[in-house]
């Protein structure tokens, strides 16, 4: 049996030097204790001491040596110091007015501090007597101090801008191109750098001083650095001017008639590095390449440094790569100064420079409209390919050739915001006709750029090593591919990007991969379908054509969702990874624009959405929606195509019936009732709307009734604009049309989404409404005469609303009074609405409305006009209707307005639905006015569709020639003679010819039959006054139209 040890714990020495010397840095005052001693220090001294010059001296030596970054120092402190310190320290005495100004600016710096008001103006006032009463030398530490004061102050500092900035101020003076001290130059710009730089919510340096300062630093860029100036001194003037340019790029300055660019023969140079035993990753160039601030970076300009004067503020992120291995002797990171790192701090700077220059291109181009950027587009982009010079330097030619990789990702940057958004400009590029030889055009002139484009990222794609520049090549390359108007263009532009872009899908960096499939997605959503894309989704991996098995990009996205860490690459330890992310949004793509190439796998496509929406990951589960709907969308349209379906209907029908079937049984319903996430439940909805008519028809009872009840469930809570619009949907399902009490539920569902206070909800429940009266009219579906009077009179509600409700207010208005039957229009409960629906569609289509609203306004008036118990004719407001319609026909400027009424005014069966002899006059004699004036219009816009006007108008015409009585021909003869008559008969018979004949064969023939039609019956009027002219006019049009000529005339 043992005997237990007693263990006793001793300090080793370690432990016991450390407590000893913690209790000695305990004893050391603290930095702010030792700074408000020497302010009280500083306070009690007087003008008039004897020792005030010796004690000045070693308190601000004193206050200069500490190092305050992290003290606990109040603002209010600074200010009280300095102010005193500045009362103390005569002008006269120069060494210490230079130590003054060190101190101010080592401590408004290191502690972040903006003075405030008095002490801005007590020590500005300072600095400037000290610029007018010391020595030069003196000069530069005092603008540095000046800079460090009016940091983020400029409209503080009313009061000294005359002096500083007028004609004759002291910056001006300091900052001219004569000034022959360059670092007293570079101190100058950055006192005006620091008086136009603005906090966000503050107010900035007003206008004309800000002019004044935009114009100093472009004369400072566009002068070129003097033989025997310092290089670092210029780039780091040049580099506080790009910054400077970006905060100031919406002033207005005088632009230089001629702008000759700086010489970069560093692109075309080669330096040989003659140490071969220098291991240029480990240099300290090296490390100070990491301080480059790369595209997409947050750059800020800031105060000096301790280190520094002025230094642009910079996130690093870790991680950056050197430059490519290909650029042999020219990367900012290799060093072969043999007398130590100078030239690699200049080329260090260059860089800087190179970058600065490049954020201040994408500032303009924030601050620029397209159109007007895009006349400059061809001093910024190529049209062929050209050796790279200084005559031809160009975005390319950075993206190729510069050796910092920073730069080339930032020039990358640049090119991608100008190719953002240029997709209506980039339209008319074209190369598929015969090039002329006269001259070029302008559409091939944006061809062979846009070509030359394609040529120049592909190399870039290829060479270039560093992970984030090659991101930046990818996201350069989705923006072209999504503004490039391929269908004009020869095709194999794609082909060479698709076989480079596929080996870069294993890359090891995620952010390499997650850009694969952004420029994959760009490539299938391209004015889809394309007949090279469709090819290159066929082709295996080997590149010749698949006709067997699925899709390769098919594969990759599914094997991206249902195996996301597989592989030696995974992303990260979380659950879920970008390119997991990414994967179901591609195949979204995809399916909208190439369905027929995966139509093979939509079981499987179903149990891919399963899965995605059974994640935890919101992100992946709205994606997982997103491409559900999709496929509905596109399953709907494969349906719509007459003889284009890729399999037998019958096996297709059973096929999405299955897929329906596994989705309604999968987790849809729990994204239906997610509460919150509300982007997620609208995407449910939409996707429950793709559904096709024909599989719900065929789906268990059970499917049916749960989605009919989800929907009707949800507009009555917090998501209602998404379900309301797929009830608008459902309404119209033949299946459902025969469901008197689904009809019944969806219209009080969508009449109480009509009173909810989201104008968005109530678009939605109007657009519904809309769609539920089409399906009354269709089926003439029972339905109660309170539920029709409530719909009647939330319509006409509706049509007061905004202009986004009312447009399909008005047309639910017209569908419902053309539902109305004669037992609901005698019954009292309904005169009032349906006085109050007329004047509200008659109103709309006069009043100052979006023409969407008024054509279909004028669509409803037309639906209206067809319900024969209305009385049209003799009712109230039939005056007021005719009037609308005719006025719209004739004045309107919006030619599909003109249609529109043309069509309601054509509408009316019998003569005595237009009144009297003088009304039916004034319709004939608008629909006149308006075919003479179908060939002018002030909007070039509009002459598309005057091919149209013209035949709905003739249709009109001879619609009321058909109906017209003997009192009606006073009214109608006077402009068929002379100069209209002929006009007339002319736009009759203008679409006659045979060219036309084959195209609209169909509404010659009955334009033919109508006109005959009135024929005889004009001769029944044979012996009435004006009767013959009609007859006249008649046989005229009708030997110019295509008919059977062997009847007699």
């Amino acid at each position: 049996m043992t005997t237990p040890v007693a263990v006793t714990t001793r300090s080793s020495p370690a432990e016991k030097l450390g407590g000893s010397m913690a209790g000695q840095e305990s004893s050391f005052p603290a930095p702010h204790a030792q700074f408000r001693g020497r302010c009280r220090r500083l306070g009690g001294l007087q003008p008039s001491c004897p020792e005030l010059r010796t004690e000045l001296n070693l308190l601000l030596d004193q206050l200069i040596s500490e190092n305050y970054s992290g003290a606990e120092i109040r603002p209010e402190e600074i200010c009280t110091l300095l102010t005193q310190a500045s009362r103390l320290v005569p002008p006269s005495q120069e060494h210490l007015v230079v130590k003054l100004c060190q101190l101010i600016h080592q401590l408004l710096n290191q502690l972040q501090v903006i003075v405030d008001e008095p002490t801005l103006d007590t020590l500005v006032s300072y600095t400037c007597q000290a610029l007018y009463s010391c020595s030069p030398w003196t000069h530069p530490e005092v603008l540095l101090a000046m800079s460090a004061l009016v940091y983020a102050n400029g409209p503080q500092c009313k009061r000294h801008l005359p002096e500083l900035l007028g004609p004759s101020g002291l910056l001006m003076r300091y900052s001219a191109p004569s000034q022959p001290d360059m670092e007293l130059r570079q101190a100058a710009v950055h006192c005006m750098s620091s008086l136009c730089m603005g906090l966000p919510g503050k107010p900035c340096l007003e206008q004309p001083y800000r002019g004044v300062c935009f114009k100093t630093f472009l004369q400072t860029l566009q002068c070129p650095r003097p033989p025997e100036g310092d290089d670092i001194v210029y780039c780091m003037m040049n580099l506080a001017d790009s910054f400077l340019l970006c905060n100031t790029s919406t002033s207005h300055a005088e632009v230089p008639p001629v702008l000759y660019p700086a010489p970069l023969s560093q692109y075309d140079s080669v330096t040989v590095v003659k140490s071969s035993t220098a291991a240029p990753q480990d240099t300290p160039e090296a490390e100070q390449e990491e301080e480059v601030p790369w595209a997409g970076q947050e750059v800020v300009p800031t105060r000096g440094q301790a280190s520094d004067r002025w230094s642009p503020r910079v996130q690093l992120v870790s991680g950056a790569t050197p430059s490519p291995s290909w650029k042999k002797g020219s990367s900012d990171s290799e060093v072969s100064d043999p007398e130590g790192g100078m030239q690699g701090k200049i080329r260090l700077y260059q860089a800087r420079v190179r970058l600065s220059s490049l954020h201040c291109f994408l500032s303009l181009l924030k601050c620029v409209e397209k159109r007007v950027l895009f006349g400059y587009w061809s001093s910024f982009l190529p049209d062929a390919p050209t050796p790279g010079s200084a005559s031809t330097l160009t975005l390319l030619t950075i993206v190729l050739k510069d050796p910092s990789p920073k730069v080339r990702a930032g020039s990358l940057q640049v090119l991608s915001a100008l190719l953002d958004g240029s997709r209506g400009f980039l339209s008319t590029a074209e190369d598929v006709s015969v090039p002329r030889q006269a001259f070029t055009p302008l559409s091939a002139t944006l061809a062979a750029s846009l070509r030359e484009l394609h040529r120049s990222l592909s190399l870039a794609l290829l060479a270039e090593s560093s992970p984030h520049t090659l991101t930046q090549v990818i996201k350069c390359l989705a923006h072209l591919v999504c503004n490039v108007p391929y269908q004009r263009l020869r095709p194999g532009l794609l082909s060479p990007l698709w076989k480079q872009i596929r080996p870069y899908i294993r890359h090891r960096d995620v952010n390499v991969r997650v850009s694969c499939l952004t420029l994959l997605g760009a490539l299938v959503s391209a004015q889809a379908p394309l007949t090279e894309v469709a090819q290159l989704l066929k082709s295996g991996d080997g590149g010749g054509a698949s006709e067997e098995g699925p899709c390769w990009l098919l594969q990759l996205c599914m094997c991206l969702v249902t195996k996301p860490r597989d592989g030696a690459h995974s992303d990260s330890d979380s659950a879920t990874s970008p390119a997991h992310r990414n994967g179901p949004a591609v195949l979204a793509l995809m399916v909208k624009g190439y369905f027929s190439l995966v139509h093979n796998s939509l079981l499987e496509l179903g149990h891919l959405c399963n899965r995605c929406l059974g994640e935890e990951d919101a992100y992946i589960q709205l994606h997982g929606s997103k491409l559900l709907q999709e496929l509905g969308s596109a399953i709907t349209q494969l349906y719509r195509a007459e003889g284009d379906s890729c399999l037998p209907l019958p096996q297709v029908s059973r096929c999405v019936v299955q897929f329906w079937s596994n989705v309604l049984n999968g987790p849809l319903t729990a994204a239906l009732q997610d509460e919150l996430h509300p982007t997620l439940q609208t995407s449910a909805c939409d996707a429950l709307a793709s559904i096709l008519p024909q599989a719900f028809s065929q789906l268990p009872d059970k499917s049916q009734v749960m989605c009919m009840t989800m929907l009707l469930g949800l507009t009555y809570g917090g998501n209602s604009a998404a379900a309301v619009r797929a009830l608008g949907v459902y309404v119209l399902f033949p299946c459902l049309q025969e469901d008197v009490m689904f009809v019944v539920d969806a219209a009080n569902a969508i009449l109480a989404c009509l009173t909810d206070c989201s104008s968005n909800v109530r678009t939605m429940a109007a657009w519904s409404l809309g769609n539920l009266a089409d399906t009354l009219i269709v089926n003439m579906s029972e339905v109660s005469d309170l539920l029709l009077l409530k719909m009647l009179t939330a319509a006409t509600q509706a049509s007061r609303d905004k202009d986004r409700v009312k447009s399909n207010a008005v047309r639910a208005l017209g569908n419902l009074l053309y539902f109305l039957g004669p037992e609901q229009i005698v019954r009292p409960q309904f005169s009032s609405p349906i006085e109050e629906a007329m004047h509200a569609l008659t109103s709309t289509v006069c009043s100052d409305v979006t023409m969407k609203v008024r054509w279909n306004a004028c669509y409803g008036l037309g639906n209206a006009f067809r319900n024969p118990s209305l009385n049209l004719g003799s009712a109230s407001w039939s005056a007021d209707a005719f009037s609308a319609l005719t006025g719209a026909v004739a004045s309107c400027r919006n030619f599909k307005v003109r249609i529109n009424a043309a069509a309601a005014l054509s509408v009316p069966p019998l003569r005595q639905n237009y009144g009297d002899a003088a009304q039916f006059a004034r319709v004939w004699q608008a629909l006149v006015e308006a075919l003479e004036g179908s060939v002018d219009s002030a909007d070039f816009l509009e002459y598309r569709y005057s091919s149209s006007l013209r035949t709905q108008l003739c249709q009109a015409l001879l619609h009321l020639l058909s109906l017209c009585q003997p009192e009606d021909l006073a009214g109608l003869t006077p402009s068929l003679s002379g100069h209209v008559g002929s006009s007339l008969v002319q736009h009759l018979t203008e679409d006659g010819s045979p060219a036309a004949e084959g195209k609209d064969g169909a509404v010659l023939q009955g334009r033919v039959q109508v006109a005959s039609e009135a024929l005889v019956r004009l001769r029944e009027f044979s012996g009435q006054t004006h009767a013959d002219t009609l007859v006249d006019f008649l046989e005229d049009v009708l030997r110019s139209l295509p008919g059977d000529r062997s009847a007699p005339f």
